[in-house]
C-alpha cells in the first residue's frame, strides 16, 4: 500500500472515533456502540453498547476478530460548512478535518457543536451561518 492510501486509510479510521459504529466479528457477533479508540490492528474499544449483557459498560474488541466496522451515524460535514463560511469570511478559513474544526480568521474554532472559540461580531456572524447551515441539513 502506498503511503498516501496508508495515510488516508488512516485518517477515514480515526473519523470513525467518537461516533456510533456497528461491528460484526468473525463468529457472526453484532455490536453498536460508541466507538471510544481504535489502534492500527484495529483493535476497538467500544462504550454505550447494545447487542450485549446489560452490565457491560465498555468492551474491547481484539481487531483478529473484527469482520466489519460500519458508521452508524452520518458524519459532519466540515466541508460543507467551510464553503458556506467561505462565502462570508474568503480566504479567512481553514478546514483542519484533523482536528475536528473549522478556524475562521486565525481566532474563531467551529466544530460540529457549534462555535467553540472566538467572541465578537465576527464569531456572532459565524455562529449565525454554522445554525443556518445546521437547520438546512437536517431537513
Amino acid at each position: 500500500m502506498s503511503l498516501q492510501a496508508f495515510k488516508r486509510f488512516t485518517e477515514e479510521t480515526l473519523s470513525f472515533v467518537g461516533r456510533r459504529v456497528n461491528v460484526e466479528t468473525t463468529d457472526g457477533r453484532s455490536y453498536q456502540g460508541l466507538l471510544l479508540g481504535i489502534d492500527e490492528k484495529l483493535n476497538l474499544i467500544l462504550s454505550d453498547i447494545t447487542g450485549v449483557d446489560e452490565n457491560v459498560v465498555k468492551m474491547i474488541i481484539n481487531g483478529d476478530f473484527i469482520k466489519e466496522i460500519k458508521l452508524v451515524e452520518k458524519p459532519f460535514d466540515f466541508k460543507g460548512l467551510a464553503d458556506r463560511l467561505s462565502r462570508v469570511f474568503p480566504g479567512l478559513v481553514k478546514l483542519r478535518e484533523d482536528i475536528g474544526a473549522i478556524i475562521v480568521m486565525d481566532k474563531i474554532k467551529i466544530t460540529e457543536h457549534g462555535v467553540v472559540e472566538g467572541s465578537g461580531l465576527a464569531a456572532d456572524r459565524a455562529k449565525a451561518v454554522y445554525e443556518e447551515f445546521i437547520r438546512e441539513t437536517r431537513k
